[in-house]
């Protein structure tokens, strides 16, 4: 819980039981969730948490760049706690969402603005769309029979 404190004030965020536990809970859970997963995994040790909340405190995170919101998922905004620049990737059988590193690309996109003056690139979001290894596996076990 300490961690998850520091990592808090590292962006100014004022620790509450809530934040702390949405917080901890995307530290520790890589599957980029959305607001419903969270709330599914908090509300019994929390009963008085709420979606409003659980929205509120993801708002503030992204907001103060403690954590990234992702679009990859056409119903669902989904956050993730890596603010590193990565890339996702998202299988469209399971909706499994990987992540994956660019650097290089992400530094060339913010490159960008260096051509373009007027423009002030702040967040790239890299998303790519596919079959993820095992449900490719699966695809062809079904063709085979």
């Amino acid at each position: 819980m300490e961690y998850t404190k520091e990592y808090l004030a590292e962006f100014g965020i004022k620790p509450s039981i809530q934040r702390i536990a949405v917080m901890k809970y995307l530290l520790n859970h890589k599957t980029h969730p959305n607001v419903d997963e969270i709330y599914m995994a908090l509300h019994s040790t929390i009963p008085t948490l709420s979606k409003t909340t659980i929205y509120n405190t993801l708002s503030l995170f992204v907001e103060s760049g403690a954590v990234s919101s992702i679009n990859i998922d056409k119903r669902n905004i989904r956050y993730d706690a890596d603010i590193k620049p990565h890339a996702h990737f998202r299988c469209k059988n399971c909706h499994i969402i990987i992540d994956l590193p660019v650097p290089n690309v992400c530094h060339e996109v913010f490159s960008i603005s260096d051509i373009y003056k007027d423009l002030q690139i702040q967040d790239v979001e890299i998303s790519l769309t596919g079959y993820c290894q095992h449900c490719q596996k699966d695809e062809l076990s079904e063709t085979e029979e």
